[in-house]
Parts: structure tokens; sequence; C-alpha cells
């Protein structure tokens, strides 16, 4: 089994994945600003500012301070947007933009972890918009991301209702736990980001995943494991999973696909014998 992951029967169990640099390659909600352009939402000045921020997550990662600038900007940014047309943006451009930047290593552990029995739970700082096509992208269970307050207008008002970051994770966990009956000490958590230490805590499996410096440190001496994901792949590519049917299946499908052809051509010659007699 793949990075120590154990199959229990009972009690119920889950396994919680940050999705940033985690699951993803890239910042999700950053991800889509050229596709925000060009649907009318942000300016060229906001794409180039976007991409910036881009690189800084990148290059490593965002702190407490970062985080928090990074979300009074993207709170601003998103102020009077049509929830409808972003929802809409990201359906269309979902494959396109986050398919090639799923980590290999990822799915395959949230296939793991689907195969042992357990829940797969995306909890994200990103918003819902982008966060919840992304779970069912990638088949997760349940989604907790951060919401942003709708008016009546159906456009965002730039407030933030709900804010799934740090601390608040952690308790997003521990509900979810009480509402499925979760064993948490039995559950894994996975995440790169120090400012999600509470979450790591929550849970009796943690693992740091591509950590930033100060979660790494933090997972040395707390003797978490830490686990490198490196290689981006679209689902597609990952003969036999997701999309691909297991061979037995690829073997059915081609002896119905032959059976037919032949009972085709079968007809096809009675049928000539038939007009020319």
């Amino acid at each position: 089994m793949l990075m120590g992951v154990e199959n229990h029967s009972s009690p119920r169990t889950a396994a919680f994945f940050d999705l940033d640099k985690t699951v993803i390659a890239k910042s999700s909600t950053l991800t889509f600003s050229k596709s925000f352009y060009q649907g009318g939402l942000i300016n060229r000045r906001a794409v180039l500012r976007t991409a910036y921020a881009q690189f800084v997550f990148l290059a490593g990662g965002a702190d407490h301070e970062q985080m928090e600038r990074m979300r009074a900007y993207l709170s601003a940014l998103c102020r009077g947007w049509n929830v409808q047309q972003v929802k809409e943006i990201v359906a269309e451009t979902l494959h396109d933009l986050i398919d090639p930047i799923i980590y290999d290593e990822a799915a395959s552990l949230i296939e793991e972890h689907h195969t042992a029995g357990r829940d797969v739970v995306i909890v994200s700082t990103s918003g819902a918009e982008v966060v919840e096509p992304i779970g069912e992208l990638l088949g997760a269970d349940r989604v907790v991301a951060t919401r942003m307050v709708v008016g009546d207008d159906g456009c965002f008002t730039g407030d933030v209702e709900y804010y799934a970051y740090g601390p608040t994770k952690a308790e997003a966990i521990r509900e979810l736990a009480a509402s499925e009956g979760y064993d948490l000490s039995r559950c894994y958590a996975y995440s790169d980001s120090v400012t999600d230490v509470p979450m790591l805590e929550s849970v009796g499996r943690p693992h740091a995943v591509n950590p930033d410096r100060a979660l790494r440190r933090e997972a040395l001496a707390r003797g978490w494991p830490i686990l490198d994901f490196h290689r981006p792949v679209r689902l597609k590519q990952r003969i036999p999973r997701f999309s691909v049917p297991p061979r037995p299946a690829l073997v059915a499908v081609a002896a119905i696909g032959a059976a037919a052809a032949t009972a085709g051509l079968v007809w096809y010659a009675n049928r000539r014998r038939a007009s020319i007699a």
C-alpha cells in the first residue's frame, strides 16, 4: 500500500487534504485569473498582480501575514462579481486549467483512501465556487472552503461569510467528525503550509506535503511524515485509474464489440445472398 495507508473497516475515518500545493501544483484561485480576465471580471493589471502572487506562493509558500494580504486583496477584487458567471467560467475552464496540475501522487493517495473505505475531504482556504468543482473532479466526498457573502443581486459583496483558514480548518474537521462519526485519532491529514498546523494536529496521522520551511521544521520536530509530490499529470493519463476500465473490463468490451461486428457481417452476408437469389 502507498505511503503507509492502512485498511480499517470501522470506525469511520477520513483523509483531509489541503488543496493548493498539496493536491494541485498551484494556487487554485490564482490559476483562474486569465479566465476571469477573458470573462471581463478583472483587468490586465489585476492579471499581472495575481501572476506575481502566484509566483510568490510557488516560490516560498505564504505565511500568515501574506495570507491575510492575499485574502484582503481577493475579497476586494471579487466585489461586484456575478456569482453565476464565476461558476460558469470555472466550469468551462476547469479541465484545461486544473486537470494538468493535479499531482499524480495525491490522486493515487486519494484512491488508496477510498479503497480503504475512508471519506476524502478537501479543506481549502480558496473560495467554494472554485474548490467545489475541483473536489468533484477529484472524487472527494466533501469540501470545506471559504464562502463569500452574496448580495440580493447575485453578486459578491466583498465580505467573507466563512474563512476556512488556520484554526478554522481544525474546527471544521472536528465538526465533521462529530456529525459523521469519524475517529480523528485514526484519520489522516495532508498540507504544505505551517498555517495548517492546527488542521494537522487535529488528526492522529498528519503528513507534511511539499512543506514550506516552517512546516518542515515543525514536522521534523514532531516526527510527522514528510511527502514529496512532484509529478503533475492529467487524470486521463493515469492508466488504469479513474477513466480507464480495468483490463478484464477492456477485454469484455472488446469481446462484445467483436461479437457485434461478427453478427453484423453475418446479417449483411445473408441479406446479400437473399437479394441475389
